[in-house]
């Protein structure tokens, strides 16, 4: 359905910088769950059930499916090292099993997976969830702070998975032949270029390729797990949570610096929240209840009991549990399924990134649709070789997986922290939660990740102001693109000319040619800059003018029924709003083709399109930011992609008008 408003002023959207939603026809209802899940993810998803769940199984689980080849080991001999006893073997796996099922099944899965924001996940995706439900100024605040700051914890593990994964995996190589440790390195340098290099085939056909060998190795986990079960099947008393407890009682600071090395496990946990846009809810909550939370405790158990009878195994239990001969064969298939963990990371900050470029921290990217089914698939080449330098720089560094494993978990459980606090307005301001019921999850949610990040705070000194160091100048960028563009919208908007003044004084009196011209906007009233200088140089108008500006909801997508908002000012001018999710693809000449069915001539040879470029002066005079962030914002402006480019302009229909402005 378009919407047609004449004889009366227009008006604007939603401020994307200040998540103040305005435009109320998208939000349906105010309060409870059902508007959260109104648009069934199947809608996304047009693959079949089986289809998605070996896909996911490929790109979702290589994260936290490969913590075994290093979460058991790191436990004993890492910072803090155990005791190689029944007690210690029996407590970390105790852990280990728990925490799995509260933060992986039950907060994630069950709670967390439920807030998709018509199919889409993670902290950007929550926010934008919230926005649209909680009113109030400093309520947005907190929470928009907490959700950019979230989507910066997770680029600097996005980094650390690659690189521990991959290294972990390659460095099984030394028991099969120590001489090979002068070569796990440019092995592990090797493999991971090779990843990035083919992440432009899309996430479809890496999910495809990839499924079916995580699936073979999920399966040799449990396998080797129970083989090694059966020589101690005592091992499974580790489901009791006594042992836990027991393990705190006996020495409750061990107790409490080995968390920071029982998280390994969970690492990734995340991941599956940031992916379910690629996925859907159901393929990746089946796949994780039926085959890999089973598989991954089979393993870790196994892992236990081959300790019970070897405690000299602790060096490398997960490769030490196989057989001799199967040792080999059981490293190429780990090093395969750390590539794939390294997808997971991969593809989330894909989709990250996608989503804070359309809800206005970052600047415009390129990004390409890797798949007609299923329209969260992307690929952005920026964040790819971006990646792809920083996990080679972390290789180099630290060298061994044991080092990086000092660095890891931070950032993951910074993460998990605020997804907690925002899941608290979730289940209190939104859902309606009983009161009882929401405060015992949010308390237990926050209990288990405050003793997490406690824990992984004592290895800040040892790498893991690393991911700190990445994820403050992330938050700095994201918040200094948003800041950016609202200073420059406001100084655009106070030399702003009234519309109505304008067509009055100025429409009849202009020499009119024919055409069409299309003026791009971000303003929410007024006459665009480009206009003016149009008119100040050529001095003169198209018989039809439209001022068009892009607007972008605070949900995934939107139907194109509810794409084109049309204004009719008069003596040809129109104001037109093109609104879009944070996933959709803008394409402004097909959408804006539509209009033609309100009698706006859009002859594509016959349209020209209007651009305003702006050169900015960062200025210590004038207040808005500080230098510096002006400064980077100015940089950050220069560097993003053409917005011809970014919104389908034909290169031959487009004129680009500069102007300088001080900010």
């Amino acid at each position: 359905m378009r919407r047609v408003i004449t004889a009366a002023p227009f008006k604007s959207t939603w401020n994307l910088y200040a998540f103040r939603p305005q435009n109320k026809r998208m939000d349906k209802s105010r309060t409870g769950q059902s508007d959260i899940n109104a648009s069934p993810t199947s809608g996304l998803h047009q693959d079949r059930l089986p289809v998605l769940i070996l896909g996911a199984i490929g790109v979702v689980y290589g994260d936290i499916g490969t913590s075994p080849l290093y979460a058991m080991k790191e436990s004993f001999i890492g910072p803090h090292r155990l005791a190689v006893d029944p007690l210690h073997i029996f407590g970390v796996l105790s852990l280990i099993f728990w925490s799995l099922m509260l933060i992986v099944t039950v907060k994630y899965v069950l709670v967390a997976m439920r807030a998709d924001n018509r199919g889409e996940g993670g902290s950007f995706a929550l926010l934008a969830l919230l926005s649209r439900h909680i009113d109030g100024p400093r309520t947005k605040s907190v929470l928009l702070v907490l959700g950019v700051l979230a989507a910066a914890l997770f680029y600097g593990d996005a980094m650390l998975t690659p690189a521990i994964s991959v290294l972990s995996a390659v460095e099984g190589l030394t028991i099969v032949e120590a001489r090979l440790e002068p070569l796990i390195v440019p092995i592990a340098l090797l493999i991971l270029i090779g990843l990035f290099l083919i992440q432009s085939r899309g996430t479809a056909r890496v999910g495809a390729l990839f499924g079916p060998i995580v699936l073979a190795y999920f399966l040799v986990l449990a396998i080797l797990g129970v083989v090694n079960i059966l020589h101690n099947p005592q091992i499974l008393e580790v489901l009791d949570p006594r042992w836990a407890i027991a393990f705190f009682e006996h020495d409750e600071r061990l107790a409490f610096l080995a968390l920071g090395s029982v998280f390994l496990a969970i690492t990734g946990a995340e991941t599956l929240y940031a992916d379910m846009g690629h996925f859907g809810r159901k393929a990746i909550g089946i796949s994780w209840v039926a085959l890999v939370f089973p598989c991954l405790m089979l393993n870790y158990m196994g892992q236990g009991a081959l300790l019970l009878d070897n405690p000299a195994a602790v060096e490398n239990p997960f490769f030490l549990m196989a057989p001799d001969w199967a040792r080999l064969p059981l490293i190429l298939l780990a090093t395969c399924a750390t590539i794939i963990a390294s997808q997971a990371v991969i593809t989330g900050a894909f989709s990250v990134t996608h989503q804070a470029i359309q809800l206005g921290f970052l600047p415009r990217l390129k990004f390409l649709h890797t798949s007609e089914k299923a329209a969260g698939q992307i690929y952005m080449p920026a964040v790819n070789w971006g990646l792809l330098l920083m996990v080679l720089v972390l290789v180099l560094g630290f060298r061994e997986s044991g080092n990086l494993a000092s660095a890891y978990g931070i950032s993951v459980v910074g993460t998990m922290l605020i997804t907690t606090a925002m899941l608290a307005f979730l289940l209190f301001r939104v859902w309606s939660w009983n009161r009882w019921l929401a405060t015992a999850a949010i308390v237990l949610f926050a209990l288990v990740d405050i003793a997490f990040f406690l824990s992984n705070a004592t290895k800040i000194a040892d790498g893991g102001w690393v991911p700190l160091l990445v994820a403050g100048a992330i938050f700095t960028v994201l918040t200094t693109w948003a800041r950016g563009r609202a200073v420059m919208r406001d100084k655009l908007d106070a030399v702003s000319v009234p519309l109505a003044l304008f067509v009055r004084s100025t429409a009849r009196s202009v020499h009119r040619v024919k055409g069409t011209a299309v003026f791009l906007s971000s303003a929410k009233d007024g006459v665009p800059a480009a206009l003016l200088h149009n008119l100040k140089h050529n001095q003169v108008l198209h018989e039809n003018v439209i001022l068009l500006t892009v607007a972008v909801a605070e949900m995934p997508r939107i139907g194109a029924e509810d794409r084109l908002e049309h204004a009719e000012i008069g003596c040809g001018f129109h104001r037109i709003v093109l609104h879009y999710g944070f996933m959709d693809e803008v394409d402004i000449p097909r959408d804006l083709a539509s209009a033609s069915s309100l009698g706006i001539a859009i002859e594509p040879m016959r349209t020209s399109y209007f651009l305003g470029r702006e050169k900015l002066i960062a200025a210590k005079e004038v207040a808005g930011m500080a230098l510096w962030r002006e400064r980077l914002f100015a940089w950050m402006l220069q560097a993003s992609e053409s917005a011809m480019d970014y919104y389908r302009l034909p290169a031959n229909r487009v004129v680009e008008l500069g102007s300088q402005l001080r900010i």
